[in-house]
């Protein structure tokens, strides 16, 4: 097996087992899920970031393309304690580096003490830790990847027809990395979902005549998404606004909120998320590490049970309705598909079919 380095923030290089050979930086974070690898790896919301997986032993139930959330591996590079021969033959083709044979459980107690943190990876016969700290020296922080929403973003305007004939209900989707479920969750309740560039204008959105504008999830610092920003200011008011995720962050940034980076933010299939009004919790799915610090014109409907961060925003005045944690849940868990039907209750029309 080829030498393995993964240069930390601060100088630390760790050795480990090279399995895809290559270079790579990015931001290192980790996710806590047991399960879901294929749709992590395929998640937008990792772009320009190494993945470490907690769990110990990746790729035990094969690689599956129905299950990819998008086109390709967004991550830069992969780490985990084991990978299975499926899973580097994936990344290989992919051309993703990835490495493992190395203490996860230090590397993900690392991060939680001092925060998500850059790092640089070099894999290969004749890699060396200078090899790697030479990518750590180039790496850019999160916020200065300014024009990322394109990396991930569709390029011209596609549509998704619902699957409900019947159903007239029209979604225009600011596209800033979006999983594939979201448009899924959106088509298979009948919404005709037409799927739109991260840096979508105005005269686009009047294209579409849409019933619903929903910013959806993504990668990075949601104040570099200033179009989508500027969508939501345009039409609050005027069109029931849903956000996921990063569009959580931006609907409440554009209706005078703010947003902050986390030390080392919510990734997994575990966090317990309160309703406020209910007081039911539910188990969620999340991938983010920019929350909202200040909520702005928007009441905060739920909370993280660990940090007491948002989960959910709303304001019934301006049909407004949004969430950080992926309603959708690929992998799972399912506790929060209602998300949707909420969403396109706030249609127009939909009301009306509703009301008949």
């Amino acid at each position: 097996m080829p030498g393995a380095y993964v240069a930390l923030e601060g100088g630390h290089v760790v050795e480990a087992r090279g399995r895809v050979p290559g270079t790579a930086c990015g931001e290192l974070v980790f996710t806590t899920a047991y399960t879901g690898y294929e749709e992590s790896l395929t998640d937008p919301s990792y772009e320009e970031q190494v993945l470490t997986f907690s769990y110990p032993l990746i790729g035990n139930y094969g690689v599956r393309e129905e299950r990819f959330e998008s086109d390709r591996v967004h991550p830069r590079a992969v780490v985990a304690r084991e990978l299975t021969d499926d899973v580097v033959e994936w990344l290989e083709a992919e051309g993703v580096p990835a490495v493992d044979h190395l203490d996860t459980r230090d590397l993900v107690g690392g991060i939680r003490e001092q925060g998500a943190m850059k790092c640089g990876i070099a894999v290969g016969e004749n890699a060396t830790p200078e090899d790697a700290l030479a990518e750590l020296e180039r790496c850019p922080g999160m916020s200065d990847h300014h024009d990322i929403g394109a990396q991930v973003s569709v390029h011209e305007r596609e549509i998704h027809l619902g699957e409900d004939a019947d159903d007239d209900t029209t979604v225009a989707l600011v596209d800033c990395g979006a999983k594939g479920s979201i448009i899924d969750a959106l088509v298979e309740r009948g919404a005709d979902v037409h799927v739109l560039p991260h840096d979508a204008t105005e005269d686009d959105v009047e294209d579409v005549d849409p019933d619903v504008l929903f910013v959806s999830n993504g990668p990075g610092d949601p104040a570099n998404f200033e179009a989508a920003q500027e969508l939501v200011e345009t039409y609050v008011g005027e069109l029931p606004l849903a956000g996921i995720c990063l569009g959580q962050q931006i609907i409440a940034r554009a209706l005078g909120g703010t947003t902050e980076k986390m030390d080392f933010g919510h990734r997994g299939v575990n966090q317990p998320v309160l309703d406020l009004e209910s007081g039911r919790v539910v188990m969620t799915t999340q991938n983010h590490g920019y929350t909202v610090a200040d909520p702005g014109e928007l009441e905060v409907t739920q909370i993280n049970v660990n940090d007491d961060t948002p989960e959910g925003l709303e304001n019934d005045d301006l049909s407004v309705i949004t969430r950080q944690y992926h309603p959708e849940a690929n992998p799972g868990p399912h506790d929060t598909f209602d998300f949707f039907d909420d969403v396109l209750s706030m249609a127009p029309r939909k009301r009306l079919v509703i009301a008949d």
